[in-house]
């Protein structure tokens, strides 16, 4: 066994722990690591593939640095979910036991006697989610200081999973609060932060620590060239069918024939197509008497029903395969997976990134299957239809995928709502607060630095008049009647929307199979699909929030709510790309590879044949139907953009897919309109946000002042200055003119 320098500066335990792993070296980023984490004087980011050691890459010098320290928490490991958390727990034991260091996870599931433990003697390493740490902020400032008085590492695992989102920013302002109440601002206790998906490195320096007070070194597994297998695979829905979708049947069967008898995840990209998919397996499985192996996985079901599939999977003894939503995405050691199914498009080509990650693993190639259907051609398709977006949409993400690009995080946002959560967080722990201690803490060096003072002015405001803060003759800020309820309130930890739900419970034997959200239909006698399997409904008690039922036959999958995620403008834009290429093929090892079974070829074909009949390769403008179509070839928000103000122009205009149906207009009108878009000025983002509806889409939307929500959700919804500009470059194009 040959080991390096960096190697002999572990902690001889931790040295013998690697030895007795079988190890012959460490990986790349490992030996990268250990001198800027064993050195404290940096912060730390690393990107690898699932599965590509990064764990150990944190743990090793961490633990060496805080070996034989007994007088609190020398790591805080903070994860987005509680399962990883107890997946960690289960990875760390053996290495904290070879060097005598405590590890404690805390969740909402954790045992109490290890919390109990960790309260009277804190020390070693405590694994947390946000909520948690807040809960402890809030409710044991002191025991926090004096527990983690000699901190000298935090830990951000799926750290991806945090960038840009209402909890990201939570997470850094729990931080900033914790160095605060240490009395760590000059000298900050050093983040390392693990992903295996990281886009603009920019962005991602910037949501570690606002204003990069703090050096940082970044590490990126650049050793990994793992094979790659993929196919996609074509489906088409004959135009008149039955109420079951044929192309879900043959997919069903596809599955079945390709992943049984072997350990594979299926995305599904939502709970209602995992539950249905999962049922119509298992109807496979009975059909042809064998052994069930294909499950649902999905937030809603009991922690019992998750657990159960995890276990199943982790053991590699017996085929199972798990058709999921996002929860299997992040990246707990679930064991050896031998592909990822990917059932429509992808939510975005960082989703799909993660996802391909957990396929791969111990040497083998990394196996993608992606299915797509497509409806089948009438004279009154749509012109999304014709032009096949969703399959084009697919080969895309998978283009971009190949070149490494994923979604930078949206540094224009506000989060107001996040922030409203913060000020009540900061005012609930120290009991009362200077107006200038909060914006110092919040806005000025922390992470809502996009907010200026009139807007943190006119925030605590409407704060005041909605008597969740009141000011006392001595200026301080304290909770009034409303901000008490709320933060007394279980839910209050959580910067994000937790809708209320019922729980389904088996008649006979009480067992709970998971929660339905309160806004999705089920009446009694209706037949329903949970869990995977098929269900009738006896009773619904409104008062306990209670679903009884007992096994049947038939049933469709609940409706769940939720929406998708918006399209990104390169994703678009890698779309046109492959059809004004006409070639959607890859080069690999210098080949080109094509990955399409023949369906999906015919259905490129067909899609490619409509983008040239309509001479999208120079125009922007097209006739279809009753419609005249706008195809700007931009993401989501761009779209938006165009589509609201030509609603506000008298236009009766929708999108979909990235295509805007304008109803009852002329070219040439049309044309006009948007000539004067790009020569408008003074209009805003904020402005398009006064003229829409819905706009309350974070946790405290709703007590926000107007001004500020539509604000907020002009940033996350509008661009006008990149539609400007893309009005302006397709009039030099004369991609725009009437035929």
């Amino acid at each position: 066994m040959t080991m390096n320098d960096e190697f002999l500066l572990l902690h001889p335990a931790v040295q013998k722990w690697v030895y007795k792993q079988g190890w012959r070296d460490l990986w790349a980023i490992q030996k990268s690591a250990i001198k800027p984490i064993l050195s404290g004087k940096s912060d730390v980011v690393i990107s690898a593939p699932t599965a590509g050691g990064k764990t150990e890459a944190v743990f090793l010098p961490a633990c060496s640095a805080t070996a034989g320290e007994s007088d609190g928490f020398g790591i805080l490991y903070i994860s987005p979910l509680k399962a990883l958390i107890n997946d960690q727990y289960r990875r760390l034991e053996s290495l904290c036991e070879m060097i005598d260091m405590k590890v404690t996870p805390w969740h909402g599931d954790s045992p109490p006697s290890k919390k109990k433990a960790a309260r009277q003697f804190p020390e070693g390493i405590l694994l947390i989610t946000p909520e948690s740490l807040e809960a402890r902020l809030i409710l044991d400032a002191g025991w926090v200081r004096a527990a983690f008085e000699s901190l000298k590492y935090v830990v951000i695992d799926e750290y991806h999973a945090f960038i840009g989102f209402e909890r990201g920013y939570h997470l850094q302002s729990l931080l900033a609060r914790l160095e605060h109440l240490l009395d760590r601002q000059g000298s900050p206790i050093p983040r390392l932060a693990l992903s295996a998906t990281l886009g603009d490195m920019d962005s991602v320096l910037d949501c570690l620590r606002p204003n990069r007070s703090f050096p940082c070194k970044l590490i990126v597994d650049s050793d990994n060239k793992s094979a790659l297998k993929m196919q996609l695979r074509g489906y088409l829905n004959p135009a008149s069918h039955e109420e079951e979708d044929p192309a879900e049947l043959r997919i069903a069967e596809d599955l079945y024939a390709l992943l049984r008898g072997d350990s594979h995840l299926v995305f599904a990209n939502s709970r209602h197509n995992t539950e249905m998919y999962v049922a119509r397996l298992n109807d496979l499985c009975q059909d042809n008497q064998v052994p069930q192996e294909f499950f649902a996985h999905h937030g809603s079901l009991s922690k019992e029903l998750r657990s159960f599939v995890e276990k199943r999977l982790h053991m590699e003894t017996l085929p199972t395969t798990a058709v999921c939503t996002m929860t299997l995405e992040l990246g707990m050691d679930i064991g050896k997976v031998n592909s990822i199914a990917q059932i429509t498009a992808p939510h975005s080509v960082a989703s799909l990134r993660q996802r391909l990650g957990r396929s791969g693993r111990r040497g083998s190639p990394a196996v993608l299957r992606t299915f797509i259907i497509e409806d089948e051609l009438t004279a009154n398709a749509s012109l999304s239809d014709r032009l096949r977006l969703s399959l084009l949409q697919s080969l895309a993400m998978i283009r971009l995928l190949l070149r490494k690009w994923y979604e930078p995080a949206d540094s224009d946002l506000y989060h107001f709502s996040t922030l409203l959560h913060q000020v009540l967080a900061v005012t609930a722990q120290w009991g009362g607060v200077r107006t200038d201690q909060l914006w110092s803490l919040l806005c000025r060096s922390g992470p809502f630095d996009k907010v200026s003072v009139d807007h943190f002015k006119a925030l605590l405001s409407a704060m005041g008049e909605s008597s969740l803060i009141s000011q006392l003759s001595s200026g301080e800020l304290v909770l009034a009647e409303q901000g008490e309820r709320l933060v007394n309130h279980f839910s209050f930890y959580a910067v994000f929307e937790t809708p209320q739900e019922y729980r389904i419970i088996v008649k006979e034997g009480g067992k709970i199979l998971g929660m339905l959200p309160v806004e999705s239909p089920v009446a009694p006698d209706q037949h329903i699909i949970f869990g995977g399997n098929r269900w009738k409904v006896l009773d619904i008690d409104v008062e306990k929030k209670a679903i009884y039922v007992v096994p049947a036959r038939g049933g469709k999958p609940p409706v769940f709510l939720g929406g998708g995620m918006s399209v990104h403008d390169l994703v678009r834009q890698e779309m046109l790309n492959v059809y004004m290429s006409g070639d959607y093929r890859v080069e690999a090892g210098g080949k080109t590879i094509d990955f399409l079974d023949d369906t999906a070829r015919r259905l490129f074909s067909e899609g490619l044949a409509s983008f040239r009949d309509l001479r999208l390769e120079n125009r922007r403008v097209v006739s279809h139907g009753q419609y005249v179509c706008l195809i700007p070839w931009m993401g989501d928000k761009v779209i938006n953009t165009l589509t609201l103000l030509l609603v506000r122009a008298g236009y009766k205009a929708n999108s979909f897919r990235g295509i805007i149906e304008v109803d009852d207009a002329s070219h040439s009108s049309l044309f006009n309109c948007l000539n004067e878009f790009a020569e408008e000025e003074g209009v805003s983002n904020t402005d398009l946000a006064k003229l829409s509806v819905n706009k309350q889409t974070e946790k405290y939307d709703h007590l926000l002042p107007e001004d500020l929500l539509d604000e907020g959700y002009g940033a996350k919804t509008f661009d006008v200055s990149g539609t400007r500009e893309w009005l302006v470059k397709a009039n030099r194009m004369n991609l725009l003119q009437p035929s």
